[in-house]
């Protein structure tokens, strides 16, 4: 009996050792073994208890994760280690709180203040205490009182020396700095974080969420240097560990996206189904699945394969990430005007904060002009504009340009069209985002035809063309060759391709009812066009406009839908 007991606890002593060893490696599933198969013997002390949580939560096993926390707060607790205690608090609420679970993640953050209080003593957990604080005030758009609390979290842990909270909190300050206008000053915290994690300072959770964090900011801001740049590194991080499962699924959408932007579409669909097909598992996860769905969901729009495209838009949706602006877009694709514009309103109008509607209005402005309301479309640029000059960003600001350029073709001003579309596309190209570069040199082209340089026009179209054709944008490819054979743009007296539709039906003698119901448009939208074409063509009459179609050859035109 005596030789049993001391082989049972030299294989615990070797399986302890092992998971130390192999979480010290970052080599998280053995040393989860490890650490798992020891504590099955012979119950672990605190200590080896957070190790075995954090191996779990670098598995994406969330369940786990808090157990191994729970049981680690309860021994601190008994130990009369308060701290310690309140800081396994902290982390749990945390989880707790992505999790969804609101009233626990309070319970533990108000346990872990409790505790604090009671115990007196001056530690760096008032400061993770301040996390949920600052998450809260800036969640809700309180910037500034964000910025302090984050301000007073970095104090107290540069004051004990502890790392993860003083670049948690930097981090956020950040954040908060370039939302309070000051972007640059924002953007230099960010860079000087990314130093530190890359340097391997912060501790596997923080670094995850330092990375992580900091991406979607940097995409939520239409940085795009700055999130080629943390991509970059979130994945030589993930690289390194090829046992992590948690924080895979955000690095593929968010490699995704980067390349999709550079003009890789099929490495992106790849990264994209990657991380919807093999990283499920963990909250960080699913909340990834939802963007990778709809990120394959625009790639396969822009290819023109629109059943492939609902079909990922409303697996985004149903993994509750909301499939907008694609999901409208892809409706204007296929040729529902009225349902791409009722979706993009309501998109628009929900969303108040300034970032998420620039999101939104590059595509509100191409389906506003479809539906033929300049004005709406005109206001939405205009938007954009100033949204771009107060966040100083580089792809706002083309982004901006190709709205204003689209309504000043819509309007007749050939010359600001050219201007602005110009603008564009060398802001594109700078940016490295050769889809974007391409569509504004197609409406270069346009404004050239229409002030009379129908060589430049040809060369203009003929090189956007060539990029459509290697990117497999195949919708793209179609209207260039329609542009280039003399299609909706040549010789139309400034008419849209929706209005030379309207106006074959008006020459064939239909009704707005009827005209209404053969383009799948409303009445409304019908009134609103053929106010449009009685004004380019300077006519006040449906009579007169058949006439001057007639005697112009509008008719014989072919509109590209």
């Amino acid at each position: 009996m005596r030789q049993r007991v001391d082989n049972r606890r030299v294989d615990t002593d070797t399986d302890l050792a092992r998971g130390r060893a192999c979480y010290a490696a970052e080599a998280w599933l053995d040393a989860f073994e490890g650490l798992s198969a020891a504590d099955g013997v012979t119950p672990m002390g605190p200590d080896d208890l957070e190790l075995l949580a954090r191996s779990a939560y670098m598995l994406g096993r969330d369940d786990a994760y808090v157990a191994g926390l729970e049981r680690a707060h309860a021994m601190w607790l008994d130990a009369d280690d308060v701290p310690r205690a309140v800081r396994c608090a902290v982390w749990i609420g945390h989880s707790m709180l992505f999790r969804g679970h609101g009233a626990r993640a309070s319970g533990w953050f108000s346990l872990g203040e409790r505790l604090l209080k009671a115990d007196g003593r001056d530690c760096v957990e008032r400061g993770y205490l301040l996390i949920p604080v600052w998450l809260s005030q800036m969640g809700g758009g309180d910037w500034q009182s964000g910025h302090a609390t984050a301000t007073e979290a970095a104090e107290i842990g540069e004051r004990f020396g502890d790392a993860d909270l003083v670049w948690l909190a930097r981090d956020e300050q950040g954040r908060a700095l370039v939302n309070l206008g000051r972007v640059h000053e924002g953007l230099r915290l960010v860079d000087e974080t990314l130093v530190v994690v890359d340097s391997g300072a912060l501790s596997p959770i923080v670094s995850g969420i330092v990375y992580c964090n900091t991406i979607v900011f940097c995409r939520d801001l239409f940085d795009l240097s700055h999130e080629r740049e943390w991509t970059d590194a979130l994945t030589r991080w993930c690289e390194r560990q090829p046992q992590m499962v948690a924080h895979n699924g955000l690095c593929l959408v968010h490699r995704a996206e980067v390349l999709q932007y550079g003009g890789a579409w099929a490495a992106a669909l790849d990264e994209a189904r990657r991380a919807s097909e093999h990283f499920a598992r963990g909250v960080l996860n699913q909340i990834a699945c939802g963007q990778a769905f709809y990120r394959q969901g625009e790639i396969h729009r822009l290819r023109g394969r629109p059943a492939e495209a609902e079909d990922a838009f409303r697996e985004a949706n149903r993994r509750g990430f909301e499939p907008q602006p694609g999901f409208a877009l892809l409706r204007l694709a296929q040729g529902n005007d009225e349902a791409a514009a009722a979706t993009i309103r309501r998109a628009v109008s929900e969303h108040t904060r300034e970032l998420e509607r620039a999101a939104l209005l590059p595509a509100y402005v191409e389906i506003m002009l479809a539906g033929a309301d300049v004005d709406a479309a005109a206001e939405a640029a205009h938007q954009l504009g100033a949204i771009a000059e107060h966040q100083d960003s580089a792809v706002l600001r083309a982004t901006a340009a190709y709205g204003v350029a689209s309504v000043a073709l819509a309007k007749g001003d050939a010359t600001a069209a050219l201007t602005a579309g110009r603008r564009a596309w060398h802001a594109w190209q700078e940016l490295g985002a050769p889809y974007e570069a391409a569509r504004a040199r197609v409406l270069v082209a346009l404004a050239c035809r229409s002030l009379g340089d129908d060589d430049t026009s040809a060369l203009e179209l003929q090189a956007a063309r060539a990029v459509f054709a290697e990117l497999g944008a195949g919708p793209d490819v179609a209207h260039v060759d329609s542009l280039a054979r003399g299609g909706p743009d040549r010789d139309t007296h400034g008419l849209s391709a929706r209005e030379l539709e309207v106006l074959r039906q008006v020459v064939g003698g239909a009704s707005n009812r009827q005209i209404a119901t053969a383009l799948a448009i409303s009445e409304h939208t019908v009134a609103r066009h053929l106010q449009n074409i009685f004004g380019k063509l300077g006519v006040s009459s449906r009579t007169a406009a058949s006439t001057f179609a007639l005697e112009h050859g509008l008719v014989e035109l072919r509109g590209q839908e």
